[in-house]
């Protein structure tokens, strides 16, 4: 209700003061054919509308839905109109109080109408958008001057010089000609602020102020035709079309929405003003009929200095275009740049500087089109992600850098080097013989095992090479892939080696392909059995806890060897979930024994974990929620983990401290076999250091295995650890073990992994020891 008010309460002054408009306009009519009796009543009407005026700007000042800047040049405007409705009541004293009506204006007057008008010219210059540059000051002063010679030269012909009688009569020609002249120049101020832009001023309120501005001053300029008749007054209609035009402006603005400045553009118009001014003091000067010498002197001095004006903004604009035009072409210059950056980080590896996976493309087809023939080599670094893990990024990012540059100044001009992403690198080389494409490899080879030194730490790259030959009409991408498969191949290999494609390499990833498919189905259809390989206790071979092994009894090939399956489900990920099943059966199978068998179950059952599944987030929440569904007494559980997952997980060692803090042990699998072993022993938390088979049986079991045996018992005693020697076969290697100190071991020669079932039987024999052939 009170917004709906509001709009009905300025529609009605609207109206009120439409109203008063008309009467003006029509009191001034009439006194053109009838002699006014009381003067004084065609000037009640337009302080009333100077008030109405003053009110409706207030209320826009006053509406917080503005900016700062749009309610500044309201509450200014209406200041003004308070003083235009005093300006006019001095005007009518003026023009009533004596003993016989005058059109003669006091300085008073003059002094009130003036400073209305510079009122309302400085609340359009405080407009924000009018922070303009110093050549826009230029052209609007020049645009100003081109008004005020234009208003004063018609003033003069139409008014000044055919109304003699008049500036005899009133005394007041100069007054008169400073209030055109002023009104001129208001409404320029108006015209250019409504189309050059105000801030955030409604647009179309500047549009109905600039075309009052220009309505009024061209009413002001009648009073000279109105000599002879005293009792009428052009400020009838100038002031009240002012007045109106500015209650108009000011009720569009409440009524507008909020503009932003995201909304607010600049306007591309030409002004035409400068022109139209000249122009017509042109035709004034044509239509000139007098004989007078020197008023055809002062209308040819008026078009020369309006020519001079105009030619001056005309090298003002032209200027302002040169300098336009120049930032123009220095943008282009630094666009053109930007698309040849654009190009070139679309075509290059931002990390290294050289080519990426598109410039291969790109040069592999424009080889294929040349050439017969042309080879792809993939290189890829091995162990990279050990170096990210242990060294940081950072270091690793310098590794890049380092091999992208000794490839690029390796390969020259015999080869294109592009990096496919992370530690991938691929180089194209043309047709060329046998002999030279094997010393290029040899050269490459060479240069990347030249020592790196990181952060203080010298290493010797190791890097996995695949090759293959592409011959016309091949597209890049198989060629790539070929060449991927082979890197891949020499990588399971051993890596630190080169491998040329073979096509039974696809068939052998094919047949990889399905069979880590068919790892999520074996799962669903209990391909998957778990085996218990004992750990007894030396000399005698008691029973001392078991290690659980998982083995995968495929429909159509039967046993899969777990070093087959298991790198598999790393690779897809599958080894998350498998590893949280085995984790699980595991956990029942204990909790079963130890409710079965008390005391004489397996004090410990062991659960080997990957890389990938310490990486998973949440993992020990996981292992702590299957725990506690089995019942399992988690004292009793050991995780064993190997030395490449600690060293290729960044968390696995947070992860053991927390795995270890639920009352589980953790043990250090193939101990001896990876790198840094010494340092992880004092970085991961270790209750038992598992020492590889190589080292205990075969023809490392003698010699220098037999002291590396011997050296791990003296430290893993010291660390207060458990020592468990793997991989025994025979009777001679149990009894030097524990000859060493070792007292616990695993092997075949104690027994082989098992089933639940079996592990029962053997645990119901009144003996349990498990030493010797039988237990086999």
């Amino acid at each position: 209700m009170p917004q709906n008010w509001h709009v009905a309460q300025e529609r009605a002054f609207r109206m009120i003061g439409g109203v008063l408009l008309g009467v003006s306009f029509l009191w001034l009519g009439a006194g053109l054919v009838h002699v006014h009796a009381h003067p004084v009543i065609g000037w009640l009407p337009l302080p009333v509308m100077a008030v109405l005026a003053a009110r409706t700007c207030r209320r826009a000042a006053q509406d917080a839905r503005f900016d700062a800047g749009t309610k500044r040049f309201w509450h200014h405007l209406g200041v003004a109109c308070l003083v235009l409705a005093i300006a006019i009541v001095a005007n009518a004293w003026d023009a009533v109080s004596g003993p016989e009506p005058s059109q003669r204006l006091s300085p008073v007057t003059l002094v009130l109408y003036l400073t209305v008008l510079a009122m309302a010219i400085w609340a359009l210059l405080r407009l924000p958008a009018w922070h303009r540059s110093r050549a826009d000051w230029i052209r609007f002063g020049l645009d100003a001057c081109v008004m005020l010679v234009t208003a004063v030269a018609f003033v003069w012909h139409f008014s000044l010089r055919e109304h003699q009688v008049w500036r005899e009569q009133t005394g007041s020609a100069a007054a008169m000609l400073s209030i055109c002249v002023v009104a001129f120049v208001s409404m320029v101020t108006f015209a250019k602020v409504a189309f050059a832009g105000a801030g955030l001023l409604d647009r179309r309120a500047l549009h109905v102020l600039a075309t009052g501005t220009a309505i009024s001053a061209i009413f002001g300029g009648m009073s000279p035709f109105l000599i002879d008749r005293p009792y009428l007054s052009s400020s009838f209609v100038a002031v009240s079309t002012a007045a109106f035009s500015v209650q108009l402006a000011a009720g569009r603005q409440l009524r507008a929405e909020p503009v932003t400045a995201a909304r607010r553009r600049r306007s591309k118009r030409i002004n035409l003003v400068p022109y139209v001014a000249v122009a017509s003091a042109d035709a004034l000067l044509l239509l000139t009929g007098t004989g007078d010498p020197h008023e055809t002197t002062i209308m040819e001095v008026t078009s020369v200095v309006l020519t001079a004006l105009v030619v001056a903004r005309q090298i003002v604009v032209l200027r302002d275009n040169q300098r336009l035009l120049d930032t123009v072409d220095a943008n282009l210059g630094q666009l053109q740049h930007y698309q040849d950056q654009l190009k070139h980080d679309a075509t290059h590896d931002r990390l290294t500087g050289i080519g990426n996976r598109a410039l291969f493309e790109h040069r592999a087809g424009e080889l294929l089109q040349r050439d017969a023939a042309l080879h792809v080599m993939v290189l890829d670094l091995d162990d990279f992600k050990m170096v990210n893990d242990r060294l940081g990024h950072g270091m690793g990012d310098q590794l890049i850098r380092t091999i992208a540059a000794r490839l690029d100044r390796t390969a020259g001009t015999r080869g294109s080097v592009a990096r496919l992403g992370g530690d991938e690198f691929v180089v194209v080389v043309g047709a060329i013989d046998p002999a030279e494409l094997d010393s290029l490899l040899d050269a490459l080879l060479s240069a990347l095992h030249e020592p790196v030194e990181l952060d203080s730490v010298e290493m010797t790259p190791r890097v996995s090479i695949g090759i293959t030959k592409g011959v016309d009409g091949e597209p890049p991408q198989e060629l790539l892939r070929r060449a991927d498969v082979a890197m891949y191949t020499a990588k399971a290999a051993g890596g630190d080696r080169r491998a040329w494609f073979d096509p039974i390499m696809d068939t052998i990833a094919e047949e990889t392909a399905r069979l880590g498919a068919d790892l999520r189905k074996g799962l669903q259809q209990k391909e998957f059995q778990l085996l218990y390989q004992p750990i007894v206790r030396l000399p005698g071979g008691e029973l001392s806890g078991v290690e659980a092994l998982l083995r995968w009894h495929h429909p159509e090939h039967g046993l899969v060897p777990p070093d087959v399956f298991i790198p598999l489900a790393e690779d897809n990920g599958f080894i998350v979930e498998l590893g949280y099943w085995v984790l699980e059966q595991a956990c029942r199978q204990a909790a079963a024994w130890q409710h079965e068998h008390g005391p004489a179950a397996p004090g410990r059952v062991s659960v080997n974990v990957s890389a990938r599944q310490l990486a998973e987030p949440g993992f020990v929440q996981t292992v702590a929620g299957i725990i506690e569904r089995s019942g399992a007494d988690r004292r009793c559980l050991l995780i064993e983990v190997t030395e490449t997952a600690v060293l290729s997980a960044e968390t696995a060692a947070p992860v053991l401290t927390a795995l270890r803090e639920l009352g589980l042990q953790i043990a250090l699998d193939d101990f001896g076999t990876g790198h840094s072993s010494l340092s992880l022993l004092l970085e991961c938390p270790v209750d038992v250091l598992k020492v590889d088979k190589s080292f205990v049986s075969g023809s490392a079991s003698e010699g220098t295995g037999a002291v590396i045996v011997e050296n791990i018992i003296g430290f893993t005693t010291g660390l207060r650890m458990q020592a468990v020697a793997e991989g025994v076969e025979t009777g001679d290697q149990a009894t030097r073990l524990h000859a060493a100190g070792y007292d616990y071991a695993q092997g075949y020669h104690f027994a082989r992994p098992m089933s639940a079932g079996d592990l029962d039987a053997a645990m119901r024999t009144s003996t349990r020891s498990l030493s010797g052939p039988t237990s086999r």
